[in-house]
C-alpha cells in the first residue's frame, strides 16, 4: 500500500514533469523518490543538503522568479528550524510555496526528541496567510497537493505514517461531514479520524473530518455542528492547537469543549508511534475514556 509520504513524492514528481513552473527543493530526504525529477530537469530540482533554512531561501528565490516551489524534509526540520525563513521569505513577501513534511508528530519516536514535531501545525499556523493541510490517506494527499501547489500562498502539507483505513471524499473547505448525531459534535483531524470513529462506538455524535486545520472552515462548522453544546476536538498535534478557531466559530452559542491531542510536555521516552499514542492516551481506548468522561458516562 502506498504511504502518504510516497504518494506526496510521486505527485510532486508528476506535477514537476507536467508543469515547467514547478521547482523541487530537497534537504537530503526522500532523494530516491525525487530522483525522477532530477533526471527530468536538474535546473528545477535542487538538493540543498541538511541546510533547511537555505532550502527555504532557495525556494523563495524560485517563487520570486514565477515558479511554484515544493520543499520537502522531516517535520521538525521543515517547520521549526526554518520557521523564521518561512515567515519572512514567504509569509511577509506574500509568496506561494508548498512545504511537505514527513514524520509528525512522532513517527520517528525511536530517534528521540530531535525528531518529534507535535508543535508543527501551531508553529506554521502562526504565519498570517499560511494554509495547513493534514490528510489522512494517500489518495487525500494526492488530491490536496494537486489543488494547492499553485494556489499562490504558503501551504504546509503534513504526511504521517499513521493513516485512516479508508480515504474520504473531501468537501471543499477541508471540513467533511462523516456522520450525524445529536449528543455532541466531534472534529477529528487527519489520520486520527479512524481511531476517533472507533472510540465513539455507541455514541450518537456528529463527526466532522478536518483535513484543513488552518484556516478551519468556520462556516461549515457552524452549519454542520450538532445542536448539543458539547464539542470535542481530536487532533494529531499539541492539545488545543485548533481550539481557538473552534471557539471563535461557535462563539454565538453555549459550548462545553474538550480538546484531545498530544500533551504539551516533552516526550522523554523512546518508542514507536503506536507506543507513544498508547502512553499519551491517543489510541482508541484513551480517546474513548476521555469522551465518555466528558459525557458523564
Amino acid at each position: 500500500m502506498t504511504t502518504m509520504r510516497e504518494q506526496a513524492m510521486a505527485t510532486a514528481v508528476d506535477l514537476f514533469q507536467r508543469d515547467e513552473r514547478v521547482a523541487i527543493v530537497m534537504a537530503d530526504i526522500s532523494l530516491d523518490y525525487l530522483q525522477p525529477a532530477v533526471e527530468h530537469d536538474p535546473r528545477r530540482a535542487v538538493n540543498a543538503g541538511i541546510m533547511e533554512q537555505s532550502a527555504v531561501g532557495i525556494a523563495a528565490g524560485f517563487a520570486l522568479e514565477g515558479f511554484h516551489p515544493i520543499v520537502h524534509t522531516l517535520a521538525p526540520f521543515l517547520t521549526e528550524r526554518p520557521l523564521e525563513q518561512i515567515k519572512l521569505d514567504f509569509g511577509y513577501q506574500g509568496l506561494g510555496g508548498t512545504f511537505i513534511s514527513a514524520g509528525a508528530p512522532y513517527d520517528y519516536g525511536e530517534s528521540g526528541g530531535t525528531h518529534h514535531a507535535p508543535g508543527d501545525v501551531q508553529a506554521l499556523g502562526s504565519i498570517p496567510g499560511l494554509e495547513v493541510l493534514v490528510p489522512g490517506s494517500a489518495p487525500e494527499t494526492d488530491a490536496l497537493l494537486r489543488v494547492s501547489y499553485a494556489n499562490g500562498r504558503p501551504t504546509y502539507l503534513r504526511t504521517s505514517v499513521v493513516e485512516n483505513r479508508e480515504p474520504v471524499d473531501l468537501a471543499p473547505g477541508g471540513l467533511t461531514v462523516v456522520r450525524r448525531g445529536a449528543d455532541l459534535t466531534v472534529v477529528a483531524a487527519g489520520p486520527f479520524l479512524a481511531r476517533t470513529l472507533d472510540a465513539l462506538a455507541g455514541v450518537d455524535a456528529t463527526v466532522l473530518y478536518a483535513t484543513t486545520l488552518v484556516p478551519l472552515d468556520a462556516d461549515a462548522l457552524v452549519r454542520e455542528a450538532a445542536t448539543s453544546p458539547r464539542v470535542v476536538l481530536v487532533e494529531p498535534a499539541y492539545e488545543g492547537t485548533s481550539a481557538a478557531q473552534i471557539a471563535a466559530a461557535l462563539s454565538h452559542r453555549p459550548m462545553q469543549f474538550l480538546s484531545i491531542g498530544v500533551p504539551r510536555r516533552f516526550i522523554e521516552r523512546y518508542g514507536t508511534s503506536a507506543e507513544h499514542d498508547a502512553a499519551l492516551g491517543l489510541d482508541v481506548r484513551g480517546i474513548r475514556e476521555r469522551v465518555l468522561a466528558f459525557l458523564d458516562r
